[in-house]
């Protein structure tokens, strides 16, 4: 699943303090363009769930660009980043792929809070048009880690958390008269799906014992007592997105 929706079981336990972390917020791809001593370095930053998807980004960029010297990639995957890759692509070992993959772990949502270095589910690839002009190994360093660095700071990021899910049934013709009041009081409704007889809200919240009781409360002064939760299990959900270096409320 995509922002803005729930999808996926977590990978690891959580208790009252939900595991989070950051991903870009939107769904399409990023490109931003640096030149260098005249090469020219085009940045795609993408949001990516496997290392099949990561690696489809990469071979377009191959074929959007054939002329391109160079096409070095980093990716990173998975709330607890675990999957790391990067490719120098030709380039001289450890002078491309990985200050790009440096780039994207070290990257701060919240700019000056270490603990918001967590980035993930993103693939960055760097298209290289040689400019005739030598770079040397350090400037190449700089050149791919600002490539980066440069694009993610005009991304918007989100918050990626796991949350417990609780489906809320409803009848159709009260269904967006509830949804939009739960809303209003602060409630995560992550969708509402219309084909069944009655409509099912699906509603997330941190998996915690208040958090649990605060919906409850919520639930019955909307639904006027009528409404029933149902544990639908634990998700990851998007939340706040905000500028990328920037604090975002959540």
């Amino acid at each position: 699943m995509r922002a803005g929706q729930s999808g996926g079981k977590p990978s690891n336990g959580h208790a009252d303090s939900a595991p989070s972390y950051g991903v870009l917020a939107d769904l399409g791809p990023l490109d931003n363009e640096i030149e260098i001593r005249r090469s020219r370095f085009i940045c795609r930053l993408q949001r990516v769930e496997s290392e099949a998807e990561a690696r489809a980004v990469i071979s377009d960029r191959r074929a959007a660009h054939r002329l391109a010297r160079h096409h070095c990639s980093a990716f990173v995957l998975g709330a607890g980043r675990a999957v790391q890759r990067s490719n120098d692509d030709g380039e001289p070992g450890g002078t491309a792929g990985t200050p790009m993959l440096e780039a994207l772990v070290l990257h701060e949502r919240e700019r000056g809070i270490p603990s918001s270095a967590d980035l993930s589910d993103v693939v960055a690839v760097v298209t290289r048009y040689f400019g005739g002009v030598l770079l040397g190994a350090g400037g190449l360093v700089r050149a791919y880690s600002e490539s980066v660095s440069a694009t993610l700071r005009l991304a918007r990021l989100a918050t990626r958390e796991a949350r417990a899910v609780f489906g809320l049934e409803a009848p159709h013709a009260t269904a967006g008269q509830w949804e939009n009041e739960l809303r209003a009081r602060g409630t995560l409704v992550t969708g509402t799906d219309y084909a069944g007889a009655t409509a099912m809200l699906s509603l997330a919240i941190p998996d915690s014992p208040g958090a649990r009781g605060l919906l409850a409360a919520e639930v019955a002064a909307v639904t006027a007592g009528r409404g029933a939760l149902v544990p639908l299990g634990t998700e990851w959900v998007d939340l706040a997105a905000g500028r990328s270096g920037r604090s975002s409320p959540r």
